[in-house]
């Protein structure tokens, strides 16, 4: 099974760039996307489909703001849209597919993190939704096997970004961040899946790169997108890798592959 997530920074600006050409050609089973920055309006009969994978979207109430989708080649047996908290789902963040049969509870999720790099308010906001989201993830782990991917906004350990000296006050590396990162990976119990089959990588493993200056061109980037799975789900993980082919928006699509199927 081979499941893609990839913040498009806008859907239509992706598409533009070739996005729906390229994810078409994967044969993947599940992609993610985040940042989708659209309506309905502006996603049904246009965006709504992969080839054949039918898409499902919780938008943001805020045009031109985040949002979040998931296309799914197999149907699921539900669909759950937001966290059941207003402030947050006001903001499109998290759509949930789930793939239940007889003995085997399956959610496979895109979510994007808030990102606090505008200011205080916002920061405090991104904390806020960590607060929200580990008790969520602790409890989904007692009921199902689950992998979480998106665009985290959070660069982990030193070797997920290139200057992480300069970065330590900055949001994305914020010394709070990077801990609830390591609870998660930890007390939580879950598998950074990257992570699982590359622990050592650092230049290679950057799915992001500011726009300011030649960051890109000069590989200044971090790792803010993420597969975050169950333990067993994570060991089904067989290979993963960063796509830079072409570049349909800031970030490069993360694809993995699992020994495993819907």
């Amino acid at each position: 099974m081979r499941i893609i997530t990839a913040n498009l920074n806008g859907i239509r600006s992706a598409a533009s760039k070739g996005f729906f050409d390229w994810a078409g050609q994967q044969e993947a089973d599940v992609i993610g996307v985040q940042e989708v920055k659209a309506q309905d309006e502006q996603v049904k009969g246009i965006h709504c489909h992969i080839g054949k994978m039918a898409g499902q979207f919780h938008y943001a109430q805020k045009r031109g703001y985040s949002g979040v989708g998931i296309y799914m080649h197999e149907a699921p047996s539900d669909v759950v849209i937001g966290l059941g908290d207003n402030e947050f789902d006001n903001e499109g963040r998290w759509v949930e597919a789930r793939f239940d049969k007889p003995g085997r509870k399956l959610s496979i999720v895109s979510c994007y993190f808030p990102s606090g790099s505008s200011g205080e308010e916002r920061q405090q906001a991104k904390f806020r939704f960590l607060a929200l989201l580990y008790p969520k993830l602790l409890s989904m782990r007692e009921e199902r096997e689950f992998i979480l991917m998106g665009d985290v906004n959070i660069a982990h350990q030193n070797a997920d970004l290139k200057n992480w000296r300069s970065n330590q006050k900055n949001s994305g590396f914020l010394p709070e961040e990077r801990a609830w990162m390591t609870k998660v990976l930890s007390e939580g119990g879950l598998v950074d899946v990257y992570r699982r089959l590359h622990p050592d990588t650092t230049e290679t493993c950057y799915t992001w790169w500011s726009n300011r200056g030649q960051a890109y061109a000069n590989n200044v980037g971090w790792r803010l997108d993420y597969q975050i799975a169950t333990p067993g789900l994570a060991e089904l993980a067989r290979s993963v890798s960063i796509y830079k082919g072409q570049k349909f928006s800031d970030h490069a699509p993360v694809v993995v592959d699992y020994d495993m199927t819907l």
